[in-house]
């Protein structure tokens, strides 16, 4: 099969075009034809060798992706040859998703919703598992307020959407551009919600939509200075939810001074313990909320077909912070 690997970390032009075998399948496993990967920030922290890369464990970068079963193992007994899935293989399958195949076991696997396209349901495994990791994690009533960093991208406008069905209605998130406002405003939040995070009295206006009252719950989508944003506008006891594992030093502190209770959220830590079936057991409560119309997949943009231009050009979007809130798709075949 033809896939794009990255030979040594460092810049993007490491990239390049190989043949190699079709990845073999075990009884457990169903053989994936890739229609369309989605590009993740993870990709290209892997690809100048940070933190993440410790989760490499191929040469082809890309973890999650939509396409049609072609072989499966002798135990696989819920899906047929032929199926449309989808699936947030991470690091369990047998590469990455910037080739024409994969093997994936049958347990992180589900159907594709039916009124969703390849393209939008390659953007929404992570997105989506990671927003109801945190809405199951959290369990919050609806008399308690929540402050969502970055809720404009993916994970965010997923989390919201679930949120407002479970009659969560005190939520306040930010947005730097008018395309992301309007986003937000689609997913059902009001204008008086949503605060521009570039401005210099962000704090206080944050804590103003929130009726002068500091929040019950944040939930960190972003790291960083928005780390200490959140542990500036988060009660007494409150719970901080990290996401990005890129809490700072100062807002660590400022959260240990409120005692705060701090959540993390990591979809890999189901995989290191081997509970794979997590994985396709939400992906199709996903796939039945999709269905019914609750939460749709993230914005997308297709950035181009199955060559090295669209892999480069989309790890520099990314890095640079272009996406504008986009998920970005590479097409693998049709």
């Amino acid at each position: 099969m033809k896939a794009i690997t990255l030979r040594q970390f460092g810049t993007t032009d490491n990239f390049s075009f190989t043949e190699t075998d079709t990845p073999a399948i075990n009884d457990n496993d169903v053989l994936v034809k890739i229609y369309s990967t989605a590009f993740n920030p993870i990709d290209y922290q892997m690809r100048i060798g940070a933190n993440e890369s410790k989760r490499m464990h191929s040469h082809i970068l890309g973890r999650e992706f939509s396409g049609v079963i072609t072989k499966k193992g002798k135990s696989v007994k819920d899906f047929e040859i032929g199926d449309s899935v989808y699936c947030a293989s991470g690091s369990m399958g047998s590469n990455g998703t910037y080739a024409e195949y994969i093997s994936v076991p049958q347990q992180i696997l589900a159907r594709m919703p039916v009124n969703i396209s390849f393209d939008q349901a390659a953007a929404l495994p992570i997105s989506a598992l990671t927003a109801m990791q945190c809405c199951n994690r959290l369990k919050i009533s609806p008399e308690e307020s929540v402050f969502i960093s970055g809720g404009a991208g993916g994970v965010g406008l997923v989390l919201v959407k679930i949120l407002l069905s479970q009659g969560v209605k005190k939520i306040v998130t930010t947005a730097g551009n008018p395309g992301s406002r309007q986003e937000l405003i689609n997913a059902g939040l009001k204008y008086d919600q949503i605060i521009d995070y570039k401005a210099s009295n962000a704090v206080p206006l944050i804590i103003q939509a929130n009726g002068n009252q500091l929040f019950d719950y944040c939930i960190d989508l972003v790291g960083r200075q928005m780390s200490e944003l959140c542990s500036n506008i988060l009660r007494l006891n409150g719970t901080y939810v990290d996401v990005t594992n890129l809490t700072t030093d100062e807002a660590h502190e400022n959260l240990f001074n409120i005692g705060a209770v701090v959540v993390h959220i990591s979809n890999y830590a189901y995989s290191l313990k081997g509970n794979f079936s997590y994985y396709g057991d939400l992906l199709k409560r996903i796939t039945a909320l999709v269905e019914k119309g609750v939460i749709s997949p993230s914005p997308i943009q297709v950035v181009g077909d199955f060559e090295l231009e669209t892999v480069r050009k989309a790890h520099t979007l990314m890095e640079t912070n272009q996406t504008k809130g986009h998920k970005l798709i590479m097409h693998i075949s049709e």
